[in-house]
C-alpha cells in the first residue's frame, strides 16, 4: 500500500476547491469573456499597452527606449495611464462607488453593469489590491517589455488568496501559489509588440543612435534592421522630432528615398503595402508599424520563391550576394487608415 502524505491530499483538495468556485463565478467568467470578444486576438488590447509605456517613455522628447531609464514617479503612473488608455480604447463605463459608507473606493470600470478594479504591474503578481476592493472584481494587467509579453486577466478579490498588507495603505498582493489557478485568464504570455531598440544589439542600436540628425537615425534604423516590425513609438524616439512621420515619406534626404537606391524599400501599415509584403515573404507590417527589406529582380537561381509584381518588374527578396539595385516605389496611399 502507497504511503499516505495528507499535504499532497490537503493541497490537491484545495486546488479542487479553487477551480469549482472559479466555475461558479458567474460574473468573474461573463467579464472575462465579454473583454475577450471586444479583443478576439488581443491586438487592440497589446496595442494599448504598447502605446502606454511608449507614451511613459516619450523617446521624441527624452530619446529614451528602456523601463529603467523611467524615473521612480513614472513608474509609478504607469497604472494609471494603462487604465485610463484601456477604458479610451474599450469605452468602458466608470465604475461606482465601494467599500465602507466613511471610506469609499471609486472603482475603474463598469463592464456589463459589473464593478471592476484595473490593476497594472510590470512585475508579474505585483498588483496592489486595495483592502476596498474585497469581493468585487479586479482586471489584472501585466506587460513585460524587455520579455515582449503580456498578460490579462480576472480575479475575484478573496481574503483567503490575498498576501496581507504591509504598506501604509494596506493593499494586498495575490499570493504566488494563486497566480495561476485563481484568475480568469483572458490572456497569458501574449506577444507584446517589440521595443526593436530596447532589443537590438548594443553596437547596432548605439551605430543608430550616435547619428547626430533625426533624418539619419530614422534612415540607419531602417537599413540595419530589415525585415523586423518597427513600431511608430521605435521610429519617434529615432528622429526625435515632432513631425518624425516625414522622416519616412518619398523625397531629397528622406528614408524611402535614400534606401530604394540600395534596393531597400519601406512597406507601412497599409493594405497594398501589407500585401506586397505577403506575396514577397517579407515580415508584414500591423497597425502602427513599417517593415524595411531589400529586393531583388527576379532571376532563374531565384527558384520558384515567393515574388511580387512592381513597376512591370518580378521582385523576390534579395539574398546577400544579390547585386544592389535601385528598387521599386512602393504604391502611393492616399487617405487610407492604418490596417
Amino acid at each position: 500500500m502507497l504511503p499516505f502524505d495528507e499535504n499532497v491530499t490537503a493541497q490537491s483538495a484545495a486546488r479542487i476547491a479553487m477551480q469549482e468556485a472559479l466555475e461558479r463565478d458567474v460574473e468573474a467568467k461573463q467579464v472575462a469573456e465579454h473583454v475577450r470578444f471586444l479583443d478576439p486576438d488581443g491586438k487592440r488590447f497589446a496595442g494599448v499597452l504598447r502605446d502606454t509605456i511608449d507614451q511613459l517613455l516619450n523617446g521624441e522628447v527624452t530619446g529614451r527606449y528602456a523601463w529603467n531609464q523611467l524615473f521612480k514617479t513614472e513608474k509609478t503612473h504607469a497604472g494609471t495611464l494603462v487604465e485610463i488608455n484601456l477604458q479610451r480604447e474599450f469605452r468602458f463605463d466608470d465604475g461606482g462607488d465601494v467599500g465602507r459608507v466613511d471610506d469609499k473606493h471609486p472603482m475603474d470600470y463598469r463592464i456589463l453593469d459589473i464593478d471592476v478594479d484595473c490593476k497594472f504591474s510590470q512585475t508579474f503578481g505585483g498588483w496592489m489590491i486595495p483592502p476596498e476592493a474585497m469581493g468585487h472584481l479586479c482586471l489584472l494587467v501585466w506587460a513585460d517589455d524587455s520579455k515582449s509579453k503580456w498578460s490579462a486577466g480576472i480575479l475575484r478579490v478573496r481574503r483567503e488568496w490575498l498576501n496581507s498588507g504591509s504598506n501604509r495603505d494596506k493593499k494586498l498582493t495575490l499570493k504566488a501559489e494563486h497566480r495561476d489557478d485563481a484568475v480568469h485568464w483572458i490572456w497569458r504570455d501574449a506577444e507584446l509588440p517589440e521595443n526593436v531598440l530596447l532589443h537590438l544589439p548594443e553596437s547596432t542600436r548605439s551605430a543608430i543612435l550616435s547619428e547626430k540628425s533625426g533624418q539619419k537615425r530614422v534612415i540607419e534604423l531602417f537599413r540595419r534592421v530589415q525585415n523586423r516590425r518597427i513600431g511608430r513609438g521605435t521610429v519617434r524616439t529615432a528622429a526625435q522630432q515632432l513631425d518624425y512621420m516625414a522622416r519616412l515619406r518619398e523625397g531629397k534626404g528622406r528614408a524611402r528615398t535614400v534606401l530604394r537606391r540600395d534596393g531597400i524599400v519601406i512597406a507601412g501599415p497599409y493594405s497594398k503595402h501589407r500585401e506586397i509584403a505577403r506575396k514577397i515573404g517579407a515580415m508584414v507590417p500591423q497597425r502602427g508599424e513599417f517593415v524595411s527589406f531589400r529586393v531583388a529582380e527576379a532571376m532563374p537561381h531565384h527558384g520558384d520563391r515567393p515574388r511580387v509584381e512592381l513597376e512591370g518588374r518580378e521582385w523576390v527578396l534579395a539574398d546577400p550576394g544579390d547585386p544592389v539595385i535601385t528598387a521599386p516605389r512602393l504604391p502611393r496611399v492616399v487617405g487610407e487608415e492604418e490596417a
